[in-house]
């Protein structure tokens, strides 16, 4: 059993209020945009690897804001460490949901570790992630949003999704303004916080 990318994204993102998305590189963020452009929205363009340290310094610099990172296994693969690092420092206000479709999306839907037992969340569990649960039904997917949203971090979902192509859905590439927009609409809600 598996979970719809795009399904899944626009669940998590529905009724979203101030919370800040970082998205991965590549169809996490066309998931992300496909959901609803929004200016709290940070997408990273050729960074791979660095979404969920970009999520652990806002979460870190904005101790009251709810930080939600979504990526892909690839990503996340390639940036392991990072889920560590994370462990160490125990951002309260921390959410990660990794879209797992067990292949490299962008390079032609080669088979990634996840595909061959790599299991990503037991690697969160071992870097002290309180909530650490991979997902692969709307049911499950029902409860995960509530954790993504709500649960003492720092939180680790692993969603199973099915590894099928589709039509992307670009938001803004130009990284200056992705920021100054990013930036803009964190300053309107930060004296709330």
């Amino acid at each position: 059993m598996t979970l719809h990318r795009r399904e899944c994204v626009r669940r998590v993102l529905a009724d979203r209020g101030d919370l800040l998305v970082i998205g991965g590189l590549g169809a996490p963020t066309y998931d992300i945009a496909a959901a609803g452009d929004h200016p709290l929205n940070f997408y990273l363009w050729g960074a791979m690897g660095s979404a969920t340290m970009m999520g652990l310094g806002l979460a870190l610099a904005k101790p009251r804001l709810r930080v939600l990172v979504i990526t892909g296994d690839g990503e996340m693969l390639m940036g392991l460490g990072s889920l560590a690092t994370i462990g160490v420092k125990q951002p309260r206000n921390l959410a990660i949901l990794v879209l797992d479709n067990r292949r490299y999306g962008e390079t032609g839907m080669q088979a990634s570790h996840t595909e061959w037992g790599v299991d990503l969340t037991r690697i969160a569990e071992a870097c002290r992630f309180p909530v650490a649960n991979a997902i692969a039904s709307a049911p499950e997917l029902d409860g995960a949003c509530h954790l993504l949203r709500s649960a003492d971090g720092p939180v680790f979902i692993q969603a199973v999704v099915e590894p099928d192509a589709v039509a992307r859905v670009l938001p803004t590439r130009d990284g200056h303004e992705i920021r100054l927009r990013f930036t803009q609409a964190l300053a309107n809600i930060a004296p709330q916080q």
